[in-house]
């Protein structure tokens, strides 16, 4: 069953990197008490990921910011060493959360997992942008494909 608007967020853990090392954040964590924008993608280093999706985030974060996200978070089915590794190359220093999923666990948990087996990708997330207030989602855009047309930060900071 794929997550809609009203849902709360399901319990699951992703890791992102520290200076000490991968650590784990549960959703309670990421999503308890913040009004978080968070965005999904099929991969890290992918060219529409890496050319427009990421990039419109963090160009976007003040403005983000500005409408009253606490926090903004990047989720993709990647280890917390490749997400910290992309997010270094794109520059995101502290205005995105580089969030790894690497078991899908939170990805299916959603219901937003897309099967990229048959092209030799294994199983991802399908792309997504979302508001989560105290963690429920308040906002909901999912792409209807591999394109990006409505998970945009700019489509996010429309319903803010």
């Amino acid at each position: 069953m794929t997550i809609k608007v009203g849902d709360r967020i399901p319990s699951a853990t992703l890791r992102r990197m520290t200076a000490d090392g991968p650590a784990e954040i549960s959703t309670e964590e990421l999503f308890g008490g913040k009004r978080v924008a968070l965005f999904a993608l099929p991969g890290a280093f992918t060219p529409t990921c890496s050319a427009k999706h990421l990039p419109g985030f963090v160009a976007n974060a003040d403005a983000l910011k500005a409408k009253g996200v606490d926090a903004i978070a990047c989720v993709s089915v990647n280890d917390a060493f490749v997400m910290d590794a992309w997010g270094k190359d794109q520059n995101v220093g502290d205005t995105v959360m580089m969030l790894a999923d690497g078991s899908a666990e939170f990805t299916r948990a959603l219901g937003l997992e897309l099967d990229l087996i048959a092209r030799g990708l294994g199983v991802r997330s399908q792309r997504y942008s979302m508001v989560v207030e105290d963690g429920v989602v308040a906002a909901l855009h999912v792409e209807d494909g591999t394109g990006m047309s409505v998970s945009d930060a700019e489509t996010l900071l429309g319903d803010l």
